[in-house]
Order: C-alpha cells, then sequence, then structure tokens
C-alpha cells in the first residue's frame, strides 16, 4: 500500500514541501524536496540538535536552492543523499525515505512511514 504525499505540481523546482504522517499530539514530521523531475524525502529532524530543520512552513532550501539548510545551526545537507556537507555536524546525514512519482503526485509505501515512525521513536 502507498501514501500519496503531494501533487508534484505542488513543488517548486527546486523546492521543498513539509508533510506530517500519523495522528496525535506527534505526527512524525517530514519533507520532500524536488530538483528537476527528482523528488526525495527526509524526516524533518536535524542529525546534530534533533529538532525540525524549518522555522518557516515549507523553508528547507538555501537561497540558491542548492542545499537543504537547518535555520537553527546553519547546517547545509546535500538534496540527493541528505548528507551533511556544512556546518555542525559533517558527515553526519538526514534521514531519508523512499519516494516515486506515480501519476503525477509523490507517494511513499506504508511500510517506509511506519519504519521511520518506529525509528523516530513515535
Amino acid at each position: 500500500m502507498t501514501v500519496r504525499l503531494c501533487a508534484l505540481d505542488q513543488l517548486s523546482d527546486p523546492g521543498a514541501i513539509e508533510l506530517s504522517w500519523g495522528a496525535g499530539d506527534w505526527p512524525l514530521s517530514l519533507f520532500v524536496v524536488r530538483r528537476g523531475e527528482a523528488v526525495h524525502g527526509f524526516l524533518n529532524r536535524c542529525p546534530h540538535a534533533g529538532h525540525e530543520l524549518n522555522m518557516k512552513p515549507d523553508e528547507f532550501l538555501t537561497r540558491d536552492g542548492e542545499l537543504i539548510m537547518c535555520r537553527s545551526h546553519g547546517a547545509r545537507f546535500r538534496i540527493e543523499d541528505g548528507l551533511c556537507v556544512l556546518g555542525p555536524c559533517p558527515g553526519a546525514s538526514l534521514r531519508a525515505f523512499a519516494v516515486e512519482l506515480v501519476d503525477g503526485f509523490v507517494v511513499v509505501a506504508q511500510a517506509e512511514l511506519e519504519r521511520l515512525s518506529a525509528a523516530a521513536g513515535h
């Protein structure tokens, strides 16, 4: 079973969108990033401090759209794999999850969301 996260046309190029999955007081915070026809999914959690990367909705990228940026500590991560290339956590990575494009929608396997949720302690 797959879960639709968003329509591809909801994402700027380059761009990102914040999403949540699950019920209750602490749903899983996620985001997806688009560059061209490639879309990548990540858990919205900084590997350095453990908090969400963005301070404003959908603001995950540097001004030039080349890297993901933690708004709190300024760490920068590659879009293609989430590897930290600048800042307080060099070599650490964002927790990525596999997404696919199906009929104009970004989708993820529900089992993948359940795995992320368990790993995040939800």
